[in-house]
């Protein structure tokens, strides 16, 4: 009520200080409309009632004395009218606009934001396809953090106020360049994995590490640093982060009007006499729309689902849940659907400062609104126990690079697209394609070549720059020359100076054809002094590269993890009675 209160305050006070155009400035006739002003309309009708008294004494003149003025009073009536339907509409469409720039200003102000990175990855946004479009990734994060009375009440946990906060929730949304699939992907909370140097909002600095989960970096500098962890583990350039905690699950579950999940028997996650905790989870055996604080609870179940993998498969089953209802709710079109959700998230999440606003968020939300639930993948990065504590993971390396390889290549997770539309004609492809300078003459383009090999925490192949430094003055780059620094990479890269533009792009692709690299290898860098090749850890011989060969839905064994209905652990079966 207050804020169209204040925009209609606003209107009125600015129509008192400026001249309020007639309609003829608007372009109206004003002799439809009524846009003489009142006093001007009375004194006509006096000099005409006047005049036609003094013409003549007729029974003529006395007739339209009789009939004029109130002929006239009529015509008056109607210009009053039509002046207050106007004044009464301008102030209505004016104070609704004061009201909604006012709410626009609210929404906005409900936002936070953090910075989109904690640290430096080296990963580097991909390449345009052909068609000029990249894909979009946004890394999901779920906060367990009992900061305020809110989630102390929800998450329990009263002496956890002050520790900081663990990111037991992480999934990254990938949306195809040409917005067709989407996957989205988990690794488990309680992976050991290399997390890199960080810095938090404070501006204090967090040291490398090797023997930490990955949940543990949100307190290791935010949001940011759980970015750029992922990105330093994939290779994939991740654009944005949202973060929600326990307060904001039970809000948006509440916002959609319950989530639709699905349990092979009841379930009742409860602790028992050898496991403490459980979080109170309890269903009966089917299908259920849960929402509020019963939402929470099945993102949190851990034990009823037998383990952390299990867990995500119940956390993917909820975000499809959530898609579908969605879509089915047209939440993209219907303007009062977008108004609640705008409400509702905009007090719920925490975002990339990049994306931090009402606009920026609804433009992000529209990508996903053409991909088909059938073209939604869900699924978890294999995992296996680390040798040294068998209740902390690793993941399986060779699964997981493949993983990332699709991630990074763009490379559907499901088989459902188009196989004669995945890829363009050649004649698509080559009308598709910018045209630019032609690529200088190879004798006259340094090239430095970096020993990358070692990215997959492997030991770096001895002499690698060297060789393939070699390889290409053969083929006619003279200057092309190893370097004796390291830059390790899972995946192989031809930079380019940025300030070079079209004409440095054309260079780097010429490099790239002559070693059978692919367009998408080739990227701008504003810090690159020259060409310069990385070798990464996908190239460990050979001089001529060779993509390994990925098909769409080709994910390692143990990936895909939709499931129709969850397995309950049997301790915590429930027969829907007691």
């Amino acid at each position: 009520m207050r804020g169209p209160g204040v925009g209609q305050s606003s209107v009125r006070r600015e129509g008192t200080r400026e001249r309020v155009p007639h309609a003829r400035d608007l372009g109206w006739d004003e002799s439809l409309y009524g846009g003489q002003d009142a006093g001007a309309g009375t004194r006509t009708e006096d000099r005409g009632a006047g005049g036609g008294g003094g013409a003549g004494g007729g029974e003529a003149s006395t007739s339209h004395r009789r009939k004029g003025p109130r002929r006239r009073a009529r015509k008056s009536g109607k210009r009053k009218i039509f002046r207050w339907v106007a004044a009464t509409l301008s102030l209505l469409i004016l104070g609704t606009a004061g009201a909604g720039y006012l709410y626009y200003k609210h929404l906005n102000d409900q936002l936070r934001g953090g910075s989109r990175a904690g640290g430096e990855s080296g990963v580097k946004k991909a390449a345009p396809n052909a068609l000029g479009d990249t894909p979009l990734n946004i890394l999901l994060i779920g906060s367990d953090s009992r900061a305020d009375d809110k989630n102390v009440a929800l998450g329990g946990g009263k002496n956890l106020r002050d520790s900081p906060p663990l990111a037991d929730v992480q999934m990254l949304l990938h949306i195809s360049a040409d917005r067709k699939n989407a996957n989205i992907v988990s690794i488990p909370r309680d992976t050991i994995v290399k997390i890199p140097e960080c810095k938090g909002p404070d501006g204090e600095t967090y040291a490398a590490t090797t023997t930490k989960p990955i949940n543990e970096t949100l307190g290791r500098g935010g949001p940011g640093c759980t970015l750029t962890t992922w990105e330093s583990i994939t290779g994939v350039y991740i654009d944005h982060w949202m973060m929600i905690d326990f307060a904001g699950v039970v809000a948006m579950a509440d916002e959609v009007g319950g989530v639709p999940v699905c349990v092979k028997t009841g379930v009742h996650d409860k602790p028992t006499r050898t496991v403490p905790g459980g979080s109170g989870l309890k269903l009966p055996q089917g299908t259920t729309e849960i929402k509020g604080k019963q939402a929470l609870q099945w993102l949190r179940t851990r034990h009823a689902f037998g383990n952390d993998q299990n867990r995500a498969k119940a956390q993917h089953m909820y975000m499809n849940g959530m898609m579908e209802k969605l879509q089915k709710q047209n939440a993209w079109t219907d303007t009062g659907r977008l108004t609640g959700l705008a409400e509702t998230a905009t007090k719920a999440l925490t975002v990339s400062d990049e994306i931090k606003s009402v606009a920026k968020l609804f433009d992000l939300s529209m990508q996903l609104k053409n991909v088909k639930l059938d073209r939604l993948t869900t699924a978890t990065v294999p995992t296996t126990e680390w040798s040294q504590n068998k209740d902390k993971l690793v993941m399986v390396e060779q699964s997981a690079d493949k993983m990332w390889a699709m991630l990074r290549d763009d490379v559907a997770f499901d088989k459902n697209g188009d196989a004669a539309g995945a890829k363009p004609t050649a004649s698509a492809s080559a009308s598709a394609k910018p045209k630019g300078p032609v690529a200088e003459t190879p004798a006259t383009l340094g090239v430095t070549v970096i020993n990358g090999t070692n990215g997959n925490n492997e030991s770096a192949v001895e002499g690698r720059a060297r060789s393939m430094a070699e390889t290409l003055q053969v083929k006619g780059f003279t200057r092309a020359e190893a370097s004796r620094s390291a830059e390790p990479r899972k995946d192989t890269v031809v930079k380019y100076p940025k300030a070079d533009g079209d004409q440095g792009k054309a260079n780097a692709l010429s490099v790239a054809k002559a070693l059978g690299l692919p367009d998408s290898a080739v990227r701008a860098d504003a810090e690159a002094q020259s060409i310069t090749l990385v070798i990464g850890a996908d190239w460990r011989e050979g001089d001529t590269y060779k993509k390994p060969k990925t098909e769409a839905g080709d994910l390692p064994e143990g990936a895909s993890d939709k499931v129709d209905c969850m397995d309950i652990y049997s301790v915590y079966r429930w027969d829907g009675k007691s």
